[in-house]
């Protein structure tokens, strides 16, 4: 069963938590940890009246339980929630950034890491500005300089990346690294053998090869 065939199935139960503002609101909320009535009423803006059919319809289908006057989700309603939550994530990241995701080369991209695109939603984009063509690569090696973990799938290696990265190491920073193998041969040779030698017995560094092109690059900091 595809998706298109399972949304049809599910069709009238999905609709009603997206087309209801307070089913939906009382989701996300509880997914934020449990509330009482009047916590609800202050989150959502409704009243009493309008919350209570609400919240029986979610304890009727087992996505919420009420316990000593306090709503709660269930483990079923957690998984929802969440996946409601991450949907909403997904769509203001692509509304936010619409004009660059027409560029990027996505297809290279792992659907894994497509999926949690939603992540990216307090980020922010650089731009390069006049004839400064190195700001970005300038800003990024700033990225790492302040970074408090570095986590990245790199096509190309630079000795600023590399002594950036090597600092960071050294000063207890969790780096965990993907290249492929033209990336690895490279890393073999000077300048950059004794860099990467000096890291091997660190345990907050872990370099990563894949035995397959890569065309994009991504560091998350």
């Amino acid at each position: 069963m595809n998706h298109f065939e399972i949304y049809k199935k599910m069709d009238d139960d999905v609709q009603a938590i997206y087309r209801s503002r307070l089913l939906t609101e009382i989701l996300l909320s509880l997914n934020e940890g449990s509330k009482k009535l009047p916590q609800l009423r202050e989150i959502t803006g409704s009243t009493s009246q309008a919350l209570i059919p609400k919240l029986r319809k979610l304890e009727a289908d087992h996505l919420i339980e009420t316990k000593e006057h306090e709503y709660f989700l269930t483990s079923a309603g957690k998984i929802v929630a969440s996946g409601i939550a991450d949907s909403f994530v997904t769509f203001w990241t692509i509304n936010k950034f619409k004009h660059f995701w027409l560029r990027p080369y996505l297809e290279e991209i792992p659907i894994p890491l497509l999926k949690e695109i939603g992540c990216l939603y307090e980020s922010e984009i650089l731009k390069n500005r006049g004839m400064e063509i190195l700001n970005i690569y300038n800003n990024q090696l700033k990225m790492i300089k302040e970074a408090d973990h570095i986590y990245g799938i790199s096509s190309v290696v630079t000795k600023g990346d590399t002594d950036s990265i090597s600092e960071r190491v050294k000063e207890g920073v969790p780096v965990e690294l993907i290249v492929p193998l033209h990336v690895a041969e490279e890393l073999k040779r000077s300048p950059y053998l004794k860099k990467i030698e000096a890291l091997k017995d660190y345990e907050n560094f872990k370099l990563m090869v894949m035995d397959e092109d890569i065309k994009v690059g991504l560091i998350v900091t």
